[in-house]
């Protein structure tokens, strides 16, 4: 108890706010802009924190890491861009009540799903960090598999009015993820001689193009045929959700924290995946009328994906602070920024630095509260985006996106891939295809693959692996009734509507 409270008193240092404020801002900014990932943030601002206390110095960190996953959904909200990986599932829902005009309501609902999302995890970090670790210490590569082939059992989900579409573009995205060099032999695959596919295709330039360019192609064309479709007004003066809306969505942020807590403490597991997760979860525990709605402007879906990606803030530090293991890309950042400061996470560190790893919890639970506020005040700022006419809108988009796809490798092949991938996700926009699916599979592909193959080298080519050990089974389970359920929902309804005909 009395770490807990020394630590809040330190981390309520004026010289510590300051720095949580301008780290989560700087976040804000860096989350918006499309290619600029958290990782990439946090990596930016490391050198600045070589000479600060370690106090000040990780909460900074943290303050751009918890800013740059929130701020990926103004993007996605407003402009159909997902700013980070972490927000592409925000947008199947945010951008679409944007269209109806209600682009504060859907700012509103992620800031504070956002927030709900971070403090459940900083409080279950502070909670049963050890529990949770080791649990996440019991993942090894069949269920890492099994939560991949889970988070594909999601396609069907998000794949809007046609399924078979949705499959289709999963299909494409793991064809994708197959370039490169083989995870195992480490020998090259529909590379053709080209140095750039030797690592693979980067998700990131395919997720810029086929959400942001396509989405600027499809403006281009509206403006050059004159039909573009007329959005209504959208509102920019400062509007918060209604009580009644935030009230019907508490169950669904809440559990779409644990959700984002969970996946954020397995190692390998990121908030993209947590985010595609917790959205299939909350469409599949609505009533049956309201699951039309998702993919339209359903607040649960925006409160979904938000509560979970950012559950994964605190996850993710749950087996860096207990066990040394980063849980994703920041956190892996985050483990050298402790290491520079002369800390060695592991058991040890609650044992001989007690008040600063508490003061860290007391950071990280203000920094959510500030990211909040700071949400909240910024809405009638953000959706002045909206009034930017077309016409500048367009060329700004094309070149935050060939500048965000450039940042990532330094590389212009990532900017050749990038615009490829807008031309075809203009078609498919064109001729219904979603791009959510492509995406998921791009992201999970790679992970699926690879885990699969070490899990039978494991068990010597042994099929039974994922059958007998309890988490895959269990994931696998669930993944097969994801895919399975729906359909048998649909056969019920149809012979029940047969029977009610015959009845009549």
């Amino acid at each position: 108890m009395d770490f807990i409270l020394a630590g809040f008193a330190n981390a309520v240092d004026p010289q510590v706010l300051i720095l949580i404020i301008a780290g989560i801002a700087a976040g804000i900014i860096i989350g918006s802009l499309p290619g600029l990932t958290a990782t990439m943030g946090v990596a930016l601002f490391l050198p600045i924190t070589f000479g600060m206390s370690s106090v000040n110095g990780i909460l900074l960190l943290i303050g751009v890491y918890f800013g740059s996953i929130y701020g990926g959904s103004i993007s996605a909200t407003l402009l159909n861009t997902p700013g980070t990986p972490a927000s592409a599932a925000t947008a199947m829902d945010a951008y679409p009540l944007t269209q109806q005009g209600q682009a504060g309501k859907a700012l509103g609902i992620a800031a504070i799903a956002s927030g709900v999302g971070g403090l459940v995890s900083v409080l279950m970090l502070m909670l049963i960090s050890p529990q949770l670790a080791d649990v996440a210490l019991k993942f090894s590569a069949p269920e890492s598999f099994a939560l991949a082939l889970f988070g594909l059992s999601i396609i069907a989900s998000i794949s809007g009015k046609s399924v078979l579409k949705g499959l289709i573009a999963g299909v494409v995205g793991l064809f994708i993820a197959t370039v490169g060099m083989d995870p195992m032999t480490s020998y090259p695959r529909f590379t053709y001689d080209q140095l750039s596919l030797l690592n693979g295709v980067s998700f990131i330039p395919v997720m810029i193009g086929l959400f942001a360019v396509s989405e600027a192609l499809s403006t281009m064309a509206d403006l050059m045929s004159q039909h573009q479709t007329k959005i209504k007004k959208v509102v920019t003066s400062y509007v918060l959700p209604k009580w009644q809306e935030i009230k019907r969505l508490w169950i669904t942020m809440i559990r779409s924290s644990f959700i984002g807590t969970f996946i954020g403490s397995i190692p390998g597991a990121g908030a993209d995946i947590a985010a595609f997760v917790s959205y299939n979860e909350s469409k599949r525990f609505s009533k049956e009328k309201e699951k039309a709605s998702f993919g339209k402007g359903n607040p649960k879906g925006i409160a979904a994906a938000e509560a979970a990606n950012n559950g994964v803030t605190g996850g993710s530090m749950i087996p860096l602070l207990t066990l040394g293991i980063p849980g994703d890309a920041v956190a892996a950042v985050l483990l050298g920024a402790l290491v520079i400061q002369g800390l060695q996470p592991g058991p040890q560190l609650f044992t001989n630095n007690g008040e600063l790893v508490y003061t860290l919890f007391a950071g990280m639970f203000i920094a959510n509260l500030c990211m909040v506020i700071f949400a909240l005040l910024g809405i009638r700022y953000f959706t002045k985006i909206l009034r930017v006419p077309k016409t500048v809108m367009v060329p700004l988009i094309l070149v935050l996106s060939v500048v965000g796809a450039y940042a990532i490798n330094n590389n212009f092949f990532d900017v050749y891939v990038m615009l490829f991938a807008g031309i075809i996700g203009f078609f498919m926009k064109k001729y219904g295809f979603p791009a959510s699916p492509l995406v998921l599979a791009l992201i999970l592909g790679p992970m699926l693959e690879s885990e699969m193959r070490r899990a039978l080298v494991m068990s010597e080519g042994s099929y039974e692996i994922f059958v007998t050990r309890p988490i895959s089974a269990t994931l696998i389970a669930f993944a097969v009734l994801s895919i399975i359920v729906p359909f048998l929902l649909k056969a019920y309804k149809s012979l029940k509507g047969v029977q009610n005909t015959h009845d009549g």
